[in-house]
């Protein structure tokens, strides 16, 4: 056989893998494995292949078909797949019952094939497989509970993750497109007065509004883009409100070029951009500082702004979900146990608070 069609072969064999549910997934690994102690604890009884392979065979099909049986059981709405007083007495009766099936299998086939052992009547050739196969069957009903309770709880599992998603999509869009009715009042007004004497910085002065607008409502379905894709809105945020305020607005941004293609949660920097402008110090002039570093595994981000943490947002806004709980949430959720999100004030320079990110691994895409 080539290589070619090796790979062939092997391709087929895994999509056709892929194909099965898991339960079946499950019953030829298990068995497949019991059925290779067996036949090794079998040919050292009777010291002989073919014998130790025809009654492994024998068995294992046996035993497949019993397993699935007890299976349509344990999955009916008696049951529910659910372990319970009734669901164990049930597992001792049918394993019980399969057992004898297959010490009777085992007995009858014995004495016409020559399987018995020396030293063992036919009580004895009953008994001992009834015993040994009921215990089998016992283990599997168990690990069939075990296995489906895991099941049912990491779907449980993924379906809060989804709905805590979609919950912050939701709150994620309204927050884009609730934008806030002052800024692009005031943004637009002085556009209105910058075009007579100067249209250049207008003209500017909207596009940078028209890359903020295209920024918040474009990427409302997309919950992770780059760190450049993210700055890029940020900043054009940003020297919009620096044509409002002139000089009372000073602007430091630095982008690692490493970092500029590294993945990031979507809309993660705004509302604290935002937060930093509205409750900074405004006195001799604002100053807001953007630092963003590419760390070996992640990003390292510093957001800082003049004033004191007394001056920071309340609990209580006049946009939901603009606040500092927001982007915790959204934390939680892209980077769960892979994050640092820290508020702390500075005393230099008469006063700094600074928002630190440590963001570790790729953003989960929350979807």
């Amino acid at each position: 056989m080539t290589v070619a069609a090796f790979s062939r072969t092997a391709g087929a064999v895994g999509a056709g893998w892929n194909r099965l549910p898991g339960f079946w997934r499950a019953q030829i690994v298990g068995w497949g494995l019991f059925a290779v102690v067996d036949l090794v604890n079998l040919t050292l009884l009777y010291r002989d292949l073919p014998v130790a392979l025809g009654r492994t065979a024998a068995v294992v099909t046996c035993l497949v078909l019993l397993s699935t049986a007890m299976r349509q059981v344990y999955a009916s709405r008696h049951f529910d797949n659910t372990l319970s007083a009734r669901a164990v007495a049930w597992i001792a009766l049918l394993s019980v019952g399969g057992g004898c099936i297959v010490a009777a299998l085992v007995s009858t086939a014995g004495v016409r094939a020559g399987w018995s052992l020396p030293g063992r009547d036919a009580l004895d050739d009953f008994i001992f497989p009834l015993t040994h196969y009921a215990i089998v069957l016992a283990g599997w009903s168990l690990c069939y509970f075990w296995i489906h309770a895991e099941v049912a709880e990491q779907a449980e599992h993924r379906r809060a993750i989804r709905a805590e998603a979609e919950a912050l999509r939701a709150e994620l869009e309204e927050l884009r497109l609730q934008l806030d009715p002052h800024f692009l009042f005031n943004a637009l007004n002085g556009v209105a007065e910058e075009i007579p004497e100067h249209p250049a910085a207008a003209l500017a002065m909207l596009r940078d509004l028209n890359t903020y607008l295209r920024h918040s409502l474009d990427g409302i379905h997309q919950t992770v883009m780059s760190v450049e894709a993210e700055v890029a809105g940020t900043g054009a945020y940003l020297r919009v409100q620096q044509a409002r305020f002139g000089p009372r607005l000073r602007v430091t941004l630095h982008l690692d070029p490493a970092a500029a293609p590294r993945r990031i949660a979507s809309f993660l920097l705004q509302p604290l951009v935002e937060n930093a402008v509205k409750h900074g110090r405004r006195e001799p002039a604002l100053e807001v500082g953007i630092d963003i570093r590419a760390t070996a595994d992640g990003l390292q981000i510093e957001i800082r702004n003049s004033g004191a943490l007394e001056n920071a947002p309340r609990p209580r806004q006049r946009r939901p979900g603009i606040g500092l709980e927001n982007v915790r949430r959204r934390l939680a959720l892209h980077y769960p146990g892979r994050h640092r999100f820290v508020l702390d004030e500075r005393s230099d320079d008469g006063g700094t608070v600074v928002a630190a990110l440590v963001l570790e691994g790729e953003p989960c895409s929350g979807s």
